[in-house]
């Protein structure tokens, strides 16, 4: 595995950890600068509007510079914004840091992801961007909860020291191991728009937002489904998140294997139907705990599965403007995940046990199966083209 590689999931990791990390430690939070957890759920959101505005800046202060460069500067301004949440003296100044957090998240999976498909071998690309990704899924697996433990013995804003630490650290080794890049080649600002003029990127941004957000639709409530459905003990949960954790690595990484073999397009569909064969199941199986153990595990592979091929497809749809389509699909990812939280409590507030949260994901998987199904049409038809012609 190339060096360069690893540095980039350095940083994936570091945001991993800033985005899910809040959410481990948030009734911590809640209690240290005295608010309700509804309130303090301002913070998760603060981070997700980071994400969403932070992308399309980067289109602008991107222009002429080098990749190198910008994975370099996202990376200081992660840790800026971690450093502000370690001294957070009240709400409005964590929701501030909150939000310059999420900034640099969507930009660096862009920039990230077209470095990843620079540097990697023939063939080869969707592995590449998988094992950029990975730093995401390790963070779940192990970097998440050894800084929970960590905050919970000494403070929560533990947390944010250790992304901010680990921020400096992602700073040295993409400097020593990441090579100099030459900028994108489109400078022009609206150049790096036209490619959203077509339909393929949109196809594939739905795809993101609507599979992604079904599966959402029952993980934003993975607590409650294992503690009062399946009977799990509420000590076990912190295991049982580590086998998530797992499932995500798996995903990734087995994905990134398959990637040889299987087209793109095609994976990202397999992918998606094992979110909705969990989906499905986990309405009527979550009351029997291994199984609904296993449901979550299938979940979230197929979850860090599909993000290797759908990251390398949005940028191959993307001409002209890779960073700004790169980074759209965080946008959509984290739109999934707030649209999919969403939906998910609407049984709930009907009456429903936990467990119908899933009825509504199962709706948007298959809106975002339908989504690749046209994709996948279009873009064979554009793969072929020049062959058509010649």
């Amino acid at each position: 595995m190339k060096k360069s590689l690893v540095a980039l999931a350095f940083g994936t990791l570091g945001l991993g950890m800033a985005e899910f990390g809040m959410m481990s430690i948030l009734s911590a939070v809640a209690t240290g600068l005295d608010l309700s957890i509804s309130k303090a759920g301002h913070f998760v959101s603060a981070y997700a509007i980071g994400v969403c505005i932070g992308a399309l800046a980067l289109v602008f202060l991107s222009r002429g510079k080098g990749l190198k460069t910008l994975l370099i500067a996202l990376m200081a301004l992660m840790c800026l914004g971690n450093i502000m949440a370690v001294f957070a003296p009240n709400y409005e100044f964590m929701i501030l840091a909150r939000f310059i957090s999420g900034l640099p998240h969507g930009g660096y999976f862009g920039v990230a992801g077209i470095v990843a498909k620079k540097l990697a071998a023939p063939g080869k690309q969707v592995e590449a961007v998988a094992i950029m990704i990975s730093g995401m899924t390790i963070a779940n697996l192990l970097g998440i909860p050894i800084a929970s433990y960590v905050t919970h013995i000494v403070s929560w804003h533990m947390l944010f020291a250790l992304v901010a630490l680990w921020g400096l650290v992602t700073i040295y080794v993409i400097r020593k191991w990441v090579p100099v890049m030459e900028p994108s080649k489109a400078t022009d600002f609206k150049s790096q728009f036209q490619f959203l003029k077509k339909p393929l990127p949109w196809l594939l941004l739905a795809t993101i937002m609507f599979a992604n957000g079904g599966l959402f639709c029952w993980y934003s409530y993975i607590n409650p489904i294992m503690v009062d459905t399946a009977g799990f003990k509420f000590y076990e949960m912190p295991g049982i998140m580590m086998i998530a954790g797992l499932g995500m690595v798996l995903g990734n990484y087995i994905s990134g294997k398959l990637s040889i073999y299987i087209s793109p397009v095609k994976l990202t569909a397999a992918m998606i139907a094992l979110m909705s064969f969990a989906s499905v199941l986990m309405i009527f199986m979550a009351p029997f705990s291994y199984v609904a153990l296993f449901l979550m595990f299938l979940g979230v592979f197929g979850l860090f599965g599909v993000s290797g091929p759908e990251q390398y497809l949005i940028i191959e749809t993307s001409p002209g403007g890779e960073i700004l389509g790169a980074s759209s699909a965080q946008v959509a990812f984290n739109l999934g995940n707030a649209l999919g939280a969403w939906f998910g409590g609407i049984p709930m507030i009907m009456g429903f046990g936990v467990q119908y949260s899933a009825v509504p994901g199962v709706l948007l998987t298959f809106c975002g199966f339908i989504s690749i199904y046209f994709f996948g049409k279009k873009f064979i038809l554009r793969e072929s083209a020049p062959l058509t012609q010649g």
